[in-house]
């Protein structure tokens, strides 16, 4: 809390950009429960965007006022935070799993119950009594102590923190199952939990020390400027690649294959079919390995182990890496005059930093630099399988 309430005349400014904000807020809220894409995770967003226009919007009407009978609504969304980092993490699962809020995630509400029922003495007192408690707040007087501020900054990054695990392990399984797992690596959640950082990081340092300008003005027009990043960042996103819970414990599982399968021969003989012959498979942009187990007649298990251990990296690193041998043969043809970027697309790339990062890592340099220099050096045309130190 601030060891001194600044007037209600110099928050003239900020009530305006918190009323705008709250407005933004409920639009978006509606926007994004109507939202066809990724709309489990959606909704859930919906509620916390909706959730935080009310908090803006209470905040600015007692702030405007100062009038004690707002301090009570004042008051109770000032327990809202509690949900903020919860329902981050709610909204990660959703959007990573498509599976919707169910009674049982109500675990992840219990830390903003057990403060609404330390607080209720509080929300329940006579109004005589909380417009004397509302007198005490504007005179600068704590009336909120550590036990409330510490509990909600552990207890708020740790959902946050929670979240980007879950995206972390995700990010890792789309890589091993999909080949155009850039576009859909939820980056715009690394935003959005940065926001959160910075947001509450001003909330401990007002709270630690008296600065200028570290304030509740500073603190929730960061708030507000969160709402537009999440409304451009929301209605922008594209559809996710859910992984239903069944899949996501299979994937963690440890490996069982038979290392000496004697399919694998087999198995390898059919994906240079598939991948070297007229079907180029590796030029889909959006191929997954689920795809190609079914093309080559073989389980996903054992395509997976084939391209693991034959192949040494995971379905992401085995088709990047023919599209950037398939880049480097059209490279070298001077009678393609495409540009870079075009030929990439056309080898299967949907990324241009992807393609980059990709060449850069197999060939040591940019594509660029491959193209004037390196036009009289002819590309392999299929990785060579890894030897048997790196084979796993």
């Amino acid at each position: 809390m601030p060891s001194q309430v600044i007037p209600n005349q110099a928050y003239v400014f900020w009530v305006f950009v918190y009323i705008a904000a709250a407005v933004q807020a409920v639009l978006l809220a509606l926007a994004l429960w109507r939202r066809p894409v990724n709309t489990e995770a959606n909704r859930v967003l919906s509620v916390w965007v909706a959730l935080t226009g009310v908090d803006l919007l209470v905040k600015a009407v007692y702030w405007n006022s100062l009038s004690p009978e707002w301090f009570r609504a004042y008051r109770f969304v000032a327990l809202f935070p509690f949900l903020y980092g919860s329902l981050f993490y709610v909204y990660v699962r959703a959007l990573i799993e498509a599976r919707a809020f169910r009674l049982r995630d109500g675990v992840h509400l219990l830390g903003f119950g057990v403060m609404l029922a330390l607080n209720a003495h509080v929300l329940l007192m006579s109004d005589q009594q909380m417009q004397a408690l509302s007198a005490r707040w504007v005179a600068g007087e704590k009336t909120i102590g550590s036990w409330f501020d510490v509990p909600l900054f552990a207890y708020s990054l740790s959902y946050v923190a929670a979240a980007l695990m879950r995206v972390h392990r995700y990010r890792r399984r789309l890589r091993e199952r999909r080949s155009d797992a850039d576009r859909m690596s939820l980056r715009w959640i690394d935003v959005m939990a940065a926001c959160q950082v910075v947001i509450w990081i001003i909330a401990i340092t007002q709270w630690l020390a008296t600065l200028p300008g570290i304030d509740y003005r500073l603190l929730f027009g960061a708030i507000a400027a969160w709402v537009c990043v999440m409304g451009w960042l929301s209605l922008n996103q594209a559809p996710v690649a859910s992984e239903p819970v069944a899949l996501v414990e299979e994937a963690e599982r440890p490996e069982t294959t038979d290392p000496d399968d004697a399919r694998f021969p087999a198995v390898e003989t059919r994906l240079a079919q598939l991948m070297l012959g007229g079907d180029a498979l590796y030029r889909e942009p959006a191929l997954t390995i689920g795809q190609v187990a079914k093309r080559s007649g073989y389980p996903e298990y054992l395509v997976s182990a084939v391209i693991n251990r034959r192949f040494g990296g995971t379905f992401w690193d085995y088709i990047n890496r023919l599209r950037v041998e398939a880049v480097r043969a059209r490279l070298a043809d001077r009678g393609d005059t495409r540009t870079i970027l075009d030929i990439a697309y056309d080898c299967g790339f949907t990324s241009k930093s992807t393609f980059n990062a990709a060449f850069k890592r197999q060939v040591g340099e940019t594509p660029s630099s491959y193209r004037k220099l390196g036009a009289s050096r002819q590309p392999a045309v299929m990785p060579a399988p890894a030897d048997d130190a790196g084979r796993r």
